[in-house]
């Protein structure tokens, strides 16, 4: 923010840029943005619910996960409990065919439209590809025609076909933070092999689902810098997660992010991306609370993960839902994602 530029004016600025044009903040406008005084937060969630209303709808889209296979990740990801060089509680474990179908079918029963398939790899060798493969096929054969999206790591471009073939229609590999500050976050692999696997996916016809975590020592700029490579990747939907500080990872003495931060992380991030369908994910228990989820479903957001995370407990469904009825948020129809 310049001297020459008052809060009141940023979000003037932002008004007619965003709302009125749907053009997504630059850098140094995001990053104005999140040096708001804390008394301009509620007109900038306002600000942010407006533009979502505008250019995405009311429409809320619910989706459940699940963790085909869970622990002994060989990556480093400073954050992850399920990364096998960190001594966490989680262990090494695959979930069976039939499990995958019971999963689907609970999902579909809380009235989601979105079913993930997680699993903590560097990437899927052949036994993860085939153990996907068959599980579609189960949920299929079950007669549950939820959507399915999957979120296996770094792929190759024969994966990415074979996805293709097996009927999934998005993508989830998360830049976790700003390129900048990802090799403090990541050494086992680079920023610039996730964004190499991403464009793979757009190009195969995938939507993208990308985002990353808040909280992680990254910088004001560098919150900034990761909204607007986010705009420039253009995914169809950004996961907004809020780190967790897990038992046995470098970040488990980390500070949880205050609401107020998360509230204006997620109204920026809205006005970098006016059209992106933006889902609360990890974290927004701990960091927001009961009034925070709601505050933030009226800052911007309009998607959600309901029940549990991949190793971290959720809100029952139920009290999502209730929520979103509460706010008179229609939840996206599954015939209007097909």
């Amino acid at each position: 923010m310049t001297a020459a530029t008052t809060e009141s004016e940023i979000l003037a600025i932002a008004r007619e840029q965003v709302l009125e044009q749907g053009i997504g903040l630059s850098q140094q406008q995001v990053l104005d943005v999140l040096r708001l005084e804390d008394e301009h937060v509620p007109d900038l969630l306002a600000l942010a619910h407006d533009v979502r209303m505008r250019w995405c709808g009311p429409e809320v889209e619910v989706e459940g996960i699940v963790s085909v296979k869970t622990g002994g990740c060989p990556e480093d990801c400073h954050f992850c409990s399920q990364s096998g060089r960190f001594p966490t509680p989680v262990r090494a474990a695959w979930l069976d065919i039939p499990g995958l179908v019971k999963a689907a079918a609970e999902t579909a029963a809380t009235g989601a439209t979105e079913f993930c398939i997680v699993a903590a790899v560097r990437g899927p060798d052949a036994r993860l590809m085939s153990q996907v493969r068959d599980g579609i096929k189960a949920i299929r054969d079950s007669g549950n025609d939820i959507q399915i999206a999957c979120s296996l790591g770094m792929l190759t471009q024969e994966q990415v076909d074979e996805l293709v073939d097996m009927g999934v229609h998005r993508y989830n590999h998360n830049l976790e933070t700003a390129r900048s500050h990802f090799p403090d976050v990541v050494t086992t692999h680079s920023w610039e092999e996730r964004w190499e696997t991403l464009t793979m996916v757009r190009e195969a016809g995938m939507e993208v689902c990308c985002g990353g975590i808040i909280g992680m020592g990254e910088s004001q700029e560098q919150r900034a810098e990761f909204a607007v490579q986010l705009a420039e990747l253009d995914p169809h939907e950004v996961p907004m997660n809020f780190l967790v500080p897990q038992p046995g990872t470098p970040y488990e003495s980390y500070d949880v992010v205050a609401g107020r931060d998360a509230l204006r992380v997620v109204a920026a991030f809205r006005l970098a991306m006016p059209r992106t369908m933006l889902r609360f994910a990890g974290g927004r228990e701990l960091t927001l609370g009961d009034l925070g989820a709601e505050q933030g479903m009226l800052g911007g957001v309009n998607a959600i993960i309901v029940g549990n995370y991949l190793t971290n407990l959720g809100r029952p469904a139920e009290q999502d839902l209730t929520m979103l009825s509460g706010l008179k948020m229609p939840i996206k129809a599954l015939s209007d994602t097909l």
